[in-house]
């Protein structure tokens, strides 16, 4: 088949998406999420001790709970296919890409299953992170003294 008839097809049985609809549902959902962390924040940081880092800290990792818990419960993947980039951008999504992962793999076992498996979607984001803390660390270090 040529490529442009195959191209005309593929067109023809794929579905249309409405971008600005995507756009305005991520950006309510991924507010959403900004405002259950604050709450999140603002309760954490009202227990006697807690400051707002701790509480920055306990909220991330509340998130990052919730996110795994929901994955592991065949929650998250329907709530991301309706709220698309607003709920798989944040924190979330980086703690759903590693539990779906794990969980994907666990029938092959804990080495070759679970461990060689579990940051097969999120490994790109932590190798990039790395180096780009490490190449920022010298630049700061280098130009502004440490």
């Amino acid at each position: 088949m040529e490529k442009e008839k195959y191209k005309k097809l593929t067109e023809k049985f794929s579905p249309k998406e409405n971008k600005v609809k995507n756009m305005v549902v991520a950006f309510i959902i991924g507010g959403l999420i900004g405002l259950l962390g604050q709450i999140l924040i603002t309760i954490y940081s009202s227990f006697d001790g807690i400051s707002i880092n701790e509480a920055g800290s306990l909220m991330m990792v509340t998130i990052i709970f919730l996110s795994c818990l929901f994955t592991a419960l065949g929650f998250f993947d329907n709530w991301v296919s309706k709220a698309g980039a607003g709920l798989f951008v944040p924190i979330s999504g980086f703690a759903h890409a590693t539990t779906s992962s794990a969980l994907e793999y666990k029938k092959e076992g804990l080495v070759f299953g679970i461990g060689s498996n579990i940051f097969k979607l999120s490994g790109s984001v932590i190798l990039y992170g790395v180096v780009s803390a490490y190449i920022f660390g010298i630049i700061r270090f280098l130009f502004f003294g440490g």
